[in-house]
């Protein structure tokens, strides 16, 4: 995973703080943004867990602070539900802009009733998940049952939310009134995944049914059975990432994967908008060589040299593990450890000389099992034994033509 900090400005021009999570290992296939619950953050456990989950299968993910929270700029009593909504296509067309527009919209709790609202604004939009959302805004007061008169006769109210005190104001409760999840979610015309726990006592179960009910197919549910409305277990947040990541694949577009195809035993690809991230084949398996960062590179795989080392290291091991077996010695495992680099020749006459240089891989063993001290000697002489070895010590031929 690959976390960014990001800044990006609200429609009140109040600047918004976010993290962009990429994949390691590829450039991403979609964007996805995440809306957090109500007076939560973008570092709530949960957040964090499922947007690293869909990392993983390839999405990249923005999590941000809606106005007024976390690190984002604004006073949370003069927000509302619509400025959620306002929040989250400011954040779209960030990515839009800096990036690509984004295909999924995630929410939690009401940051789920948003997205929904959201979605029906953003052209972009292809799929919704909501997480133990509310199927009407308004449902939120309930949370406010005790302040409701306070905020009512006197304009706002002091509410303690999570052990933490927020002011909510009379504008923030009106503004909710005229929010119609049932009537917005008739007409998305959008794939919609609902995820919610029967055990849910913040929100009810039945606000599942009535988001189901009032949404057109494509529409799926998922039953979070035994979690709590905050995922507080570890395990249901990636859960609920990884159902995610996989339900999303069948409504967004995913590029097919280059089919490289020889008559050879390896293949290495590089379109040139791919900086020098190469596709490769290498026998039945595909794989990525890449070079770091600082050379231009975006690491998303190990380099040609680390190629090179690891097949030195591979073949050392079967090598070693080939011949004890033969013998019926008793090791338990064997690790070796390769690394590259360019050094002086240790009879060099003019060590300044560039040429005075030479190719040098250093190895280490490391064995574990009950052998005495002739047999790790032995295990030492044939470790230089191997094929790999043998070719780097050799004098090789590499025969080049064009296809």
């Amino acid at each position: 995973m690959s976390l960014t900090k990001v800044t990006f400005t609200n429609p009140s021009n109040q600047t918004l703080t976010g993290r962009l999570e990429l994949p390691t290992d590829q450039h991403p296939h979609n964007f996805a943004i995440f809306a957090h619950c109500f007076t939560c953050t973008k570092n709530l456990g949960a957040v964090r867990n499922i947007s690293r989950a869909l990392t993983a299968k390839g999405f990249g993910v923005l999590r941000f602070d809606f106005t007024g929270l976390g690190e984002s700029e604004g006073d949370f009593a003069d927000t509302n539900f619509s400025g959620n909504v306002e929040d989250l296509i400011a954040a779209a067309d960030f990515l839009t802009e800096q990036y690509a527009a984004p295909t999924l919209l995630i929410g939690h709790s009401l940051g789920g009733a948003a997205t929904i609202f959201a979605a029906a604004k953003i052209k972009s939009i292809r799929a919704i998940a909501t997480i133990g959302a509310p199927s009407d805004p308004d449902h939120v007061t309930h949370l406010l049952k005790s302040s409701i008169e306070e905020i009512e006769q006197h304009g706002k109210a002091v509410v303690n939310l999570s052990g933490r005190d927020f002011t909510i104001k009379k504008q923030f409760l009106e503004d909710l009134k005229t929010k119609s999840l049932a009537s917005t979610v008739k007409v998305l015309n959008k794939a919609l995944l609902i995820l919610h726990s029967p055990q849910d006592t913040t929100v009810g179960i039945k606000n599942a049914e009535d988001i189901y009910t009032a949404a057109k197919h494509p529409k799926s549910f998922v039953s979070l059975d035994g979690a709590d409305h905050l995922l507080t277990n570890k395990e249901d947040s990636i859960y609920v990432g990884n159902v995610i990541a996989g339900w999303a694949t069948r409504y967004v577009a995913i590029p097919e994967a280059s089919v490289l195809k020889s008559e050879h035993h390896v293949v290495a690809q590089l379109d040139n908008a791919d900086g020098y991230t190469t596709q490769m084949k290498v026998g039945s398996h595909h794989m990525i060589a890449d070079e770091p960062t600082e050379v231009g590179g975006h690491n998303f795989g190990p380099t040609p040299y680390e190629l090179v080392s690891a097949g030195l290291a591979a073949c050392t091991a079967m090598t070693i593990k080939m011949y004890v077996s033969r013998k019926g010695w008793n090791l338990q495992n064997v690790e070796v450890h390769t690394s590259y680099d360019k050094k002086h020749k240790e009879d060099c006459d003019n060590c300044e000389n560039p040429t005075a240089k030479i190719d040098t891989f250093e190895r280490e063993i490391e064995l574990k099992g009950n052998l005495d001290d002739a047999q790790k000697a032995k295990i030492l002489e044939i470790a230089d034994k191997c094929p790999v070895h043998k070719t780097l010590h050799t004098e090789t031929q590499v025969i080049t033509k064009l296809l």
